[in-house]
């Protein structure tokens, strides 16, 4: 183009110009994922080191106090211990995913508790210096707008909306159910879940399983056919699907028709597309108020960001 600048000038041929503006116009998906993850690294970096800073200084701050240095601070930090109730608790909570035996993998869960305490402990003991000295963080978190379309759990006017996307085929994303249950136990009326659609392409039953979820749906089964495809994610088939709704009470006529014919085909498209706009790369990818969580992450991840929103939707006199 005549208006071009030159400056944007990449290539010309027979004179006229290929600018970057036109490469980025016919690829601005592409564009704005890069850029999106390069916010979110550059955010992921910045937080990472204004905590340790705040950390050294609360620990420089509270050794000066007690005329100690901040090396015996932390080293009179003590966590609790770990005990053998904690290991059983810990494997039935997780032995669905584990697929061993206790005696087995009881040392290792002995040791990941041991770390995990020692976390926790080293954590509570930075809170509370940061609530003694007041700290108060002023760095706001990367959030995207996602669309809270599809079937949910909870209130509409919830003060946290958190919105999956999932792949029923997906061994990560089973992992994170009941995550989830432990997120509306603890929060109830607080949290709402919306659930959106991300079939991966290397799971061939994935996308039947979302338009069945979806066809459950349409019955108000949802969650049913939800729990029931993560409960056995070898069983689905289209068949397998059939069965499962009308083992849970369907139509069993109405779903197969809305099975067979694609009915909500074009919704599932619609929420890969969605997702695919907002920078999702694989499942489960839960957005929070807009942040960010990929993977089958604890839930202490999940609380620690809910927390924080609830927080800043607080009133102030609530807050202080």
């Amino acid at each position: 183009p005549a208006a071009a600048q030159q400056s944007d000038v990449l290539a010309t041929i027979d004179g006229q110009p290929i600018t970057e503006a036109e490469i980025r116009a016919g690829n601005e998906t592409e564009f704005k994922k890069i850029e999106r993850e390069y916010e979110r690294n550059r955010h992921d970096l910045v937080e990472s080191l204004l905590q340790q800073l705040i950390e050294n200084r609360l620990l420089a701050v509270e050794a000066s106090t007690k005329n100690v240095t901040a090396e015996q601070l932390l080293a009179g930090i003590k966590p609790g211990e770990v005990t053998d109730a904690d290991v059983d608790a810990f494997y039935e909570e997780n032995k669905a995913g584990i697929g061993q035996a206790k005696e087995r993998v009881a040392q290792q869960i002995r040791t990941y508790l041991i770390q995990q305490k020692q976390v926790d402990a080293h954590s509570a003991y930075i809170k509370g210096l940061e609530e003694k000295y007041k700290v108060v963080v002023r760095l706001e978190p990367v959030r995207v707008e996602v669309g809270a379309d599809g079937p949910s759990i909870g209130p509409a006017d919830a003060p946290v909306t958190m919105v999956e996307f999932t792949d029923f085929q997906c061994p990560f994303c089973s992992r994170v159910v009941p995550t989830l249950e432990k997120v509306r136990a603890k929060y109830g009326d607080k949290v709402r879940i919306v659930f959106r659609q991300f079939p991966l392409s290397i799971h061939p039953n994935a996308r039947k399983a979302a338009e069945a979820s979806l066809c459950a749906h349409e019955q108000g089964k949802f969650r049913q056919m939800h729990d029931e495809m993560f409960r056995n994610q070898q069983q689905l088939g289209v068949e397998q699907l059939q069965t499962k709704a009308a083992d849970l009470g369907m139509d069993a006529a109405r779903f197969k028709s809305c099975l067979d014919s694609g009915k909500f085909a074009g919704q599932v498209e619609a929420d890969v597309r969605a997702a695919d706009a907002v920078g999702v790369t694989g499942t489960p990818a839960i957005f929070i108020n807009g942040r960010l969580i990929s993977g089958a992450v604890p839930l202490t991840t999940f609380t620690k960001i809910i927390d924080e929103e609830l927080a800043r939707k607080a009133p102030p006199s609530a807050s202080k």
